[in-house]
């Protein structure tokens, strides 16, 4: 058995392109999602980016089409494919890529431009067409230190 599951956190590289693959809609996007490596000159941690195309098919990709902007950091949940093509000069080509199931919004909402809404790129849990430019995350309160001591049995 195989497993093929990646999860990134970056930030965008580029504005999002939404384009016809057939009868379906894909949105392309890269991410650049950084390592940490000591430079043996400085001695110092440096970051240093690694870059990775993502791919979100169907309606999904038209909706976070609307939202993604570059800069913004996001966490990229799929898997990995591998790609290969021959360029017009006869030049062989390939790539791995992100064919995401799943894109979280981590930039703040002030930062968006905007006040987009924080929207997963899931199906909305009403069953609607998308997301909504109103939705707010139910506020939750931790219970106190007595509520959660009180059903303790010892």
């Amino acid at each position: 058995m195989s497993i093929n599951r990646v999860f990134v956190t970056g930030n965008l590289t580029r504005d999002p392109e939404l384009r016809q693959a057939g009868a379906s809609t894909v949105l392309q996007c890269g991410i650049a999602v950084n390592d940490r490596k000591r430079n043996a000159q400085t001695d110092q941690w440096e970051d240093v980016p690694n870059y990775f195309d993502f791919l979100v098919w169907g309606a999904r990709g038209e909706s976070l089409a609307r939202y993604l902007h570059k800069g913004m950091k996001v966490a990229v949940a799929g898997r990995l494919r591998w790609s290969s093509w021959q360029t017009s000069e006869g030049d062989k080509r390939s790539k791995v890529e992100i064919v995401a199931d799943d894109v979280e919004f981590l930039t703040p909402r002030a930062d968006q431009g905007g006040g987009a809404p924080a929207y997963s790129g899931g199906a909305p849990a009403s069953g609607g067409g998308g997301a909504s430019a109103s939705y707010e995350p139910p506020s939750q309160q931790a219970p106190s230190v007595e509520v959660l001591t009180e059903d303790i049995p010892f």
